[in-house]
């Protein structure tokens, strides 16, 4: 009986997105001039109805048979070309239905057919949706195909596990204050977790290492170790690359030298997914994730998550709809952004309306598809990247009404994916938390007219460019230069002679936010100090003394770790030794700690040059063209946030702070455990961590002392 149940509903639902789809080519045919279902002679009513039937049968057999494979073989291309190809191709599979209809009655211009096209997926989108809350086994049924999951391969038993799964969202640059003033107030900005809060919810700061970036902090999250990641991008002199964390081959190198140091598969080893992220965490389900993209097969390229979202035509045209109007937005934002006259401003033109739209929407839909389908599969442990907020604040301002409306259709995800988590085999607990946030503040550049490179070449006394050798800062460093090393004073307008052969080497200065690196490729090993200042006597005070610069880390022969700030300020790491007003004061309590523990990187840069922050308002200047940026140290970026269910141990029983993404990696271990999960560690760690696992008679209750309260 329950069989002939659920076929009789299945029945009904295909009928019912059938009719919907009829009346719909019914009343474009009647909207749109090129586009008839009727012959040249004109034909009944119902003739006219007949027509639209057949036509909109075929068109929804044809997607349901060929849309999967197209989209399979359109793998092979870019994602974003295939965002842009979908309109294309519900518009040819149209045609070709139309082509099937009897006696030539349904023609329409090719344009036309586009918009037809869009308007029946969306449609039958709707209906299917609709119908399907109705309906919990088919809403259980639609989500989990929506991430390329058979029903009867994890959820075809009538029950799930007792014990609960665990679900880390992180919200990619969303600062501590920055998410709980968005969660106060009697209409908050994300009413979601204003729920969540009211519910039990509790929110903590934790504070970053000095890479204040995704790849350091997530590295740590999902594997337990950043060592070794002074930056976002970094020069390995021993094997003369640059490393970029969200590159492919570097994101697998990584993950390969985190998994080497610390002997176990990661946070989501056991009945893990991992979905967005920039490493695996030692998932078998992945989606998105970086450090596989570069993988050949199957299940591990990096757009195999796009077919189980895209092989739903409806969803296909969702999303490419959603798409272009986040284009548009982008590109009417940036224009009022410009007539307004607002500063700081950076440049969005070229394709970064594009790359803002494929994270805002594409990436966003795809990860929320793929969590869902993980959640009604009743998964352990899943650990998703939302990226949608960090890419806006960026270019738009962490606290800009741009970025705002992002973080507030973010919040919407959330209350979808937590719609869903009532419908799984399962209990879940919802961890909500960031990897960085973002401090604000017009770029090196806007401010002082240079960048940081065309500062270290003066400083070095090497040519710069005609616009940077202009600024007080450029002429300022490059006649400090020119007396530093003896040579005649440069005439006005006068170019320096180009030989071919510099007098020096040249350095290579790469950015990581408000983060500079500056390695000297010919020099093996780490420059010191003293032979930096035999070299280009200049270069260390003239970044030292620059208004935009907060301090700078340089290695000395006789001191150890020495952190150099204006006029003349020392803190020597080694002895805690500090000449003048200590230059890192102004970036607060730990900050020595996080310069310090960089600083025995085998791969930090000879120099590593943190920009100048203000105290009053945390605004920063970064290195590239970002107004919202992270990487180093300095205002909102180094305090993410935790919010955890109250049934879960709070993460530092003691009070005391969280610092760094490595304590906050154990802190998500001792959470999976605590619901009987899996057992992570394959090396000596296991009993270190079993040990802090589970103390004589169990668990204290949740601690009750005050904590950051959203509201």
């Amino acid at each position: 009986m329950p069989g002939w149940k659920a076929l009789g509903g299945a029945l009904f639902r295909v009928l019912a997105v059938w009719l919907v789809s009829t009346l719909t080519l019914l009343v474009l045919a009647g909207l749109l001039p090129d586009f008839r279902l009727q012959s040249p002679g004109g034909d009944s009513l119902t003739r006219t109805a007949l027509t639209a039937a057949l036509g909109a049968g075929a068109f929804g057999l044809l997607s349901a048979l060929v849309w999967p494979v197209l989209v399979r073989a359109l793998l092979l291309v870019p994602a974003l070309v295939l965002g842009l190809l979908v309109f294309f191709l519900n518009g040819s599979l149209l045609l070709l239905a139309l082509d099937l209809v009897p006696d030539a009655r349904g023609q329409a211009g090719p344009e036309t057919a586009v918009i037809v096209a869009a308007a029946m997926s969306a449609a039958s989108s709707a209906t299917s949706a609709f119908l399907a809350v109705r309906n919990d086994e088919a809403y259980h049924r639609r989500l989990v195909r929506l991430a390329g999951r058979r029903r009867g391969h994890r959820t075809g038993r009538s029950g799930g596990p007792d014990t609960p799964g665990t679900l880390f969202l992180q919200l990619d640059g969303v600062g501590h204050d920055l998410l709980r003033e968005a969660a106060r107030g009697e209409r908050p900005l994300m009413p979601t977790v204003a729920r969540w809060a009211a519910a039990g919810h509790r929110l903590t700061p934790w504070r970053t290492d000095w890479s204040s970036q995704t790849g350091a902090s997530q590295l740590a999250l999902l594997h337990g170790s950043n060592e070794d990641l002074p930056a976002f991008r970094w020069y390995e002199k021993d094997t003369r690359t640059v490393v970029v964390s969200n590159r492919p081959s570097s994101a697998a190198e990584l993950q390969r030298r985190a998994v080497a140091r610390t002997g176990d598969g990661g946070l989501l080893a056991h009945d893990g997914a991992s979905r967005g992220n920039l490493f695996s965490g030692g998932a078998d389900q992945v989606a998105l994730v970086m450090s596989v993209a570069a993988r050949r097969g199957r299940h591990n390229r990096s757009r195999a998550g796009y077919f189980a979202y895209f092989s739903d035509p409806a969803n296909a045209t969702r999303t490419a709809v959603s798409f272009a109007a986040e284009v548009v937005r982008e590109i009417v934002q940036s224009l009022r952004s410009r007539f307004r006259r607002e500063l700081p401003r950076v440049k969005r033109g070229g394709l970064y309306p594009v790359i803002r739209a494929f994270a805002t929407v594409v990436e966003r839909d795809v990860v929320v598809a793929a969590v869902i389908g993980d959640l009604l599969a009743g998964r352990t442990a899943i650990y998703a990247d939302l990226v949608a907020y960090d890419e806006v604040a960026h270019h738009s301002g962490p606290a800009h009404p741009d970025a705002l409306q992002v973080l507030r259709g973010l919040d919407r995800s959330l209350a979808l994916i937590a719609r869903a988590a009532r419908h799984a085999p399962r209990p879940y607990r919802i961890v909500l938390l960031s990897d960085h946030g973002q401090s604000h503040g017009p770029t090196f550049l806007e401010r002082y007219g240079l960048s940081l490179g065309d500062l270290v070449r003066a400083g070095c006394g090497l040519p710069v460019p005609r616009r940077a050798g202009r600024t007080p800062s450029g002429a300022e460093a490059r006649e400090a230069a020119r007396a530093a090393l003896r040579r005649p004073e440069e005439a006005a307008g006068q170019r320096p002679e180009r030989t071919g052969k510099p007098d020096l080497a040249h350095p290579l200065v790469l950015a990581s936010g408000n983060l500079g690196l500056v390695s000297f490729p010919d020099v093996p090993g780490r420059i010191t100090r003293e032979e930096l200042d035999r070299r280009h006597p200049a270069l260390l005070a003239t970044l030292a003394n620059h208004p935009g610069i907060g301090f700078l880390l340089v290695r000395s022969a006789v001191h150890g770790p020495v952190v150099l700030g204006p006029a003349g300020a020392e803190h020597h790491l080694g002895t805690g030794r500090v000449i003048g007003a200590d230059p890192l004061a102004p970036f607060g309590e730990g900050a020595a700690d996080a310069v310090r523990r960089t600083d025995r990187f085998p791969h930090a840069a000879d120099l590593m040059v943190n920009s100048a922050c203000d105290p009053e308002t945390g605004a920063v200047h970064a290195f590239e063209e970002q107004i919202g940026s992270h990487g180093g140290l300095g205002g909102a970026q180094s305090h993410p946030f935790l919010l955890w269910p109250a049934e879960l141990t709070p993460p530092a029983p003691d009070g005391e702070p969280l610092t760094g993404a490595e304590q906050v990696h154990r802190v998500l271990r001792r959470w999976l455990a605590e619901a009987e999960g899996p057992q992570l560690p394959l090396g000596p760690a296991a009993d270190e961590l079993r040990r802090g696992m589970r103390p004589p008679g169990g668990f204290p209750p949740p601690d009750t002392t005050p904590q950051d309260d959203p509201r």
